[in-house]
């Protein structure tokens, strides 16, 4: 009998240490994965704007219940347009970070660089990223773009900022023997962030690992965004597959470990643009957070 429940308390206690030691159970600042930190999850405003403008505080409260650690943003504010502080207060009421943000040039103009700077440093936000600019896939201009990335990326990191560029899929487009992608990336400094929106890439069929891996330790932050590849998404949807991280087509274990141990990645960022099934935008933020949980642990 003493035998019987020497056994027993083995079993429990061995079940509690595994139980501790998985991604679910560890504190956030402990997860690893072969002695790499396991990046922070986040989630893309845009993903939720028409919730944000309807109910601002409302929305990053339910954000915040799925158990997001930070938002990136979007231009949407709220109440807190020209309050920095309270904005900082709210977000830190609920246990989220502003780990990064979308803006356009127009934000760090003559006339806006000091206002916008200044704003994002009372955020502690580290990462501004240019999101879209059509410049990107022109062969005619996309010099005149890397010009002024390569530009606002020195008045940033002065700032103390990273400072970066957002894919879209025609980024992926040929361009002199490689792809836009590839010509921005090797004409901008090895410190000039590339967020990979894995979405997209996808989307042109092209490997996001491939270029995850091509360009080490500058895939700072990751747009985990589910898109299936554009000349058989309608074939794939047929068979069960959906915009849901999770239910798509992306091999996310590899680009995970890809983030991880070349990557550099610091955040990873739920992004949702589509809302398959009639699901809500939150709720299919929801249910990708849920797909990126289980791919993680499951490294």
């Amino acid at each position: 009998m003493k035998l019987l429940k020497l056994i027993t308390i083995v079993i429990v206690v061995c079940i509690a240490c595994i139980s501790c030691t998985s991604p679910l159970h560890q504190d956030k600042s402990t997860q690893q994965y072969k002695n790499k930190p396991i990046p922070k999850v986040g989630v893309q405003l845009w993903s939720v704007k028409e919730e944000l403008k309807a109910d601002f505080k409302g929305t990053l409260t339910q954000l915040a219940d799925m158990g997001f650690e930070g938002v990136e943003l979007a231009g949407e504010f709220g109440p807190y347009k020209d309050d920095a502080k309270g904005l900082k207060a709210f977000l830190d009421s609920l246990g989220l970070e502003a780990s990064s943000a979308h803006a356009p040039f127009a934000a760090f103009d003559d006339e806006h660089f000091d206002k916008s700077v200044a704003f994002y440093k009372t955020l502690k936000t580290e990462t501004l990223i240019i999101p879209w600019d059509d410049r990107g896939w022109d062969s005619a201009k996309v010099d005149s773009l890397i010009t002024d990335l390569n530009v606002l990326f020195t008045k940033l990191k002065a700032e103390g900022f990273h400072f970066g560029y957002h894919n879209h899929e025609q980024e992926f487009d040929d361009h002199k023997d490689a792809t836009f992608w590839d010509h921005i990336a090797k004409s901008t400094p090895k410190d000039f962030v590339l967020q990979m929106d894995v979405g997209w890439v996808t989307l042109a069929e092209k490997d996001p690992v491939e270029y995850i891996n091509r360009y080490p330790n500058r895939t700072l932050t990751t747009h985990i965004k589910a898109k299936l590849p554009r000349d058989v998404a309608a074939k794939m949807a047929t068979n069960g597959k959906r915009q849901i991280v999770g239910d798509d087509v992306t091999n996310w274990d590899a680009v995970i470990k890809a983030d991880i141990m070349v990557g550099g990645t610091k955040w990873f960022v739920i992004e949702q643009e589509e809302y398959p099934d009639g699901l809500t935008p939150l709720q299919a933020v929801k249910l990708s957070k849920q797909g990126l949980d289980k791919a993680i642990i499951n490294l």
